[in-house]
C-alpha cells in the first residue's frame, strides 16, 4: 500500500472521485434535486481464524459502492450502484430523485436543510503499521503462538483465535463545494479459551482486549498488553471449571470497565439515539422508552452519573473528522449528574426535533446504503477525585465483581435487562472471595443508573467496545467505542442464569 502525507490509500485517491462526484451532482441538479451529496467508499475487511493454533479460515473482502442523497421538492431520496463510472455516478443521481419523489408523494417528512459553508478536507485515523501489509504467514504465526502457549496449560482443551481488520476508504461531495477524503483503520484480535468441567460440559473465557482504531502495532502491545493478559487466561479458566454456581439474591455490584462498556452501550447509547426516540426504528430493532422533552429534565441516574458522546477521542472506533452529512465531528455530554441533558442526531433527526444543527451521528456501512443516525463513542466519565478499584472492592460488604462482556439481552424500549460476564468473583467484607457461575443481573434502566452508588478515578478508567454494532433494514453495522470507570452499583437482582436456562 503507498499512502499519502495525510496517510490515505493512494490508490483510492487514484480513483476519479472528482469527476464521479461531478457526474452525479450534475445529474441531480439537472433532474430539479434542491440539494445533493455523493459518497463514494472502499471497505475492506479481511478475517483469519485459528483452532488449536491450525488455520480455520480466512477471508478477505472489499466493497466498493457509489452513493447520492438528494433532497427534491421538499423530500429526501437515496440512489447506490457499484459502477464507478461517470454513466453509473448518474444512474445512482436519478434513482435518488425518483425515490425522493416517491417519498414525497406518500407524505414523508420535509427534508432538512444543508449545513452551512462547505468543507475541503482530508483526514485518517492513526495507524502505524498497515495491517494489510502483514504477510499472511505472520498475521498466522502471531495468533499460532498465542495458541500454543495457551494449549501448554492442562486445563485448556481447545483454543479459538482470530483477527479482523477493516479499512473504510470515503469521499464525500456535495453541492455547495465540499469535497472530503477520510480513512479509519480499526483491528480487532480475540482469544478463546476452552476447558472441560470434571462433571462434564464447557467452559470458556476469552481475551478483553477490545477492537480499536489502530494498525497492526495493537498486536505487538502498542495498547494493550496481550502477553500479560494472555498468561492470566489459565488461571481464570481453572477457577471457572471449579466455581460454585451463584447464589440468586440481591447484590452490591462492582462493574470492570471490560464489562460495563456494554452495559452502557445497550442501556444509554441506544436509548439516546433520536431516531428511535422519534419512533424510526420501531419496526425493527426496537424504539427507546426516552421522549424528545425528557432532555434537560428525565433523572436518568444518579448525580454520579455523567456520561459524554464523542466522535473525535483518540482510537475510538466511531471517531472521524466529519460524518456521512459532511458534518464535522463533536464531543458532546448526554448526561450531566444524572440528568438526561442531550441525544444523537443526524441531519434529519435534528431537523424533527427544531434543533439548530446536527451533532454528527450520520453514518452508513457502505455507500450501497444510506446513512443512519449511528452512535458515537458513549463513555462513562471517572471521578477526578475518586477511588482506585481496590478502595471500591473494600467498600461492598455483600457483593459481586464482574468483569468482561458476555450475553445480554434488553426489551425493545431499552429499559428491562439482564446481562452476564466473561468472570464473577465473589466480594465479601471488602475482599475478592474465589469465582461463582451462572451470575446474571437485572434490571431496568432508570432503577439501574440510579443505583449509581460510587464511581472510580481516572486510573481505573478503560476503553471497549463493538465492531458489529447492528441497525437498519437492511441492517448496517457500525463500530464504536466505550469508556468507563470501575463502578458500583448496590442493590441489584441477580440469578442463576445457568439454573434458570436464562443465558
Amino acid at each position: 500500500m503507498t499512502t499519502t502525507s495525510t496517510g490515505i490509500e493512494s490508490s483510492f485517491l487514484d480513483l476519479p472521485l472528482r469527476g464521479l462526484a461531478d457526474a452525479a451532482l450534475h445529474r441531480a441538479q439537472g433532474l430539479g434535486a434542491e440539494e445533493a451529496a455523493v459518497r463514494i467508499e472502499r471497505v475492506r475487511t479481511a478475517h483469519t481464524v485459528l483452532h488449536n493454533a491450525r488455520p480455520r479460515g480466512s477471508d478477505d473482502l472489499t466493497d466498493t459502492a457509489l452513493g447520492v442523497q438528494v433532497s427534491y421538492r421538499g423530500a429526501r431520496g437515496f440512489g447506490s450502484v457499484a459502477e464507478l463510472t461517470p454513466a453509473g455516478a448518474a444512474r445512482a443521481a436519478e434513482y435518488a430523485v425518483a425515490v425522493a419523489d416517491a417519498c414525497r408523494t406518500a407524505g414523508h417528512p420535509p427534508a432538512p436543510t444543508g449545513e452551512g459553508q462547505p468543507v475541503i478536507a482530508q483526514w485518517s485515523s492513526p495507524c502505524e503499521l498497515d495491517p494489510f501489509a502483514v504477510p499472511a504467514t505472520e498475521v498466522r504465526g502471531l495468533l499460532a503462538g498465542w495458541s500454543s502457549t495457551l494449549l501448554a496449560h492442562p486445563q485448556v482443551a481447545q483454543v479459538m483465535a482470530k483477527v479482523t481488520v477493516a479499512r473504510e476508504n470515503k469521499f464525500y461531495a456535495d453541492a455547495e463545494g465540499s469535497s472530503i477524503h477520510q480513512q479509519r483503520t480499526r483491528v480487532h484480535p480475540q482469544v478463546l479459551a476452552i476447558g472441560e468441567r470434571p462433571t462434564g460440559g464447557a467452559v470458556s473465557v476469552r481475551t478483553a482486549g477490545p477492537p480499536t482504531a489502530r494498525g497492526w502495532e495493537y498486536l505487538l502491545g502498542r495498547g494493550w498488553d496481550w502477553d500479560g493478559e494472555l498468561a492470566g487466561l489459565p488461571a481464570l479458566l481453572a477457577g471457572k471449571l471449579t466455581a460454585p454456581p451463584v447464589r440468586p439474591g440481591t447484590y452490591d455490584l462492582v462493574l470492570a470497565p471490560s464489562h460495563l462498556w456494554l452495559t452502557i452501550h445497550e442501556s444509554v447509547g441506544h436509548a439516546t439515539e433520536m431516531d428511535r426516540v422519534l419512533g424510526g426504528e420501531t419496526s425493527y430493532a426496537g424504539g427507546s422508552f426516552v421522549r424528545p422533552g425528557d432532555v434537560g429534565t428525565l433523572q436518568y441516574g444518579s448525580p454520579l452519573m455523567s456520561v459524554t458522546a464523542d466522535r473525535t477521542s483518540e482510537h475510538g472506533l466511531a471517531t472521524t473528522a466529519y460524518d456521512d452529512e459532511g458534518v464535522a465531528a463533536q464531543r458532546w455530554t448526554l448526561v450531566d449528574g444524572g440528568v438526561l441533558t442531550g441525544g444523537q442526531t443526524d441531519r434529519r433527526t435534528a431537523a424533527r426535533l427544531g434543533a439548530a444543527r446536527s451533532n454528527g451521528c450520520a453514518y452508513a456501512e457502505s455507500a450501497r446504503y444510506a446513512a443512519m443516525a449511528r452512535m458515537p463513542n458513549v463513555s462513562l466519565r471517572p471521578d477526578p477525585s475518586g477511588p482506585d478499584e481496590a478502595a471500591l472492592i473494600a467498600g461492598v460488604t455483600d457483593g459481586l465483581y464482574l468483569s468482561g462482556s458476555d450475553s445480554w439481552s434488553i426489551d425493545s424500549q431499552r429499559r428491562s435487562f439482564q446481562f452476564t460476564a466473561q468472570t464473577c468473583h465473589r466480594i465479601r467484607n471488602g475482599r475478592l472471595a474465589g469465582q461463582v457461575t451462572g451470575a446474571a443481573y437485572q434490571s431496568d434502566t432508570l432503577t439501574f443508573w440510579r443505583s449509581l452508588a460510587a464511581v472510580g478515578s481516572p486510573g481505573t478508567y478503560a476503553t471497549f467496545g463493538a465492531d458489529l454494532c447492528g441497525k437498519g433494514q437492511p441492517v448496517q453495522a457500525a463500530a464504536v467505542s466505550h469508556g468507563a470507570p470501575v463502578a458500583v452499583f448496590s442493590g441489584i437482582r441477580v440469578i442463576d442464569a445457568d439454573r434458570d436456562g436464562l443465558r
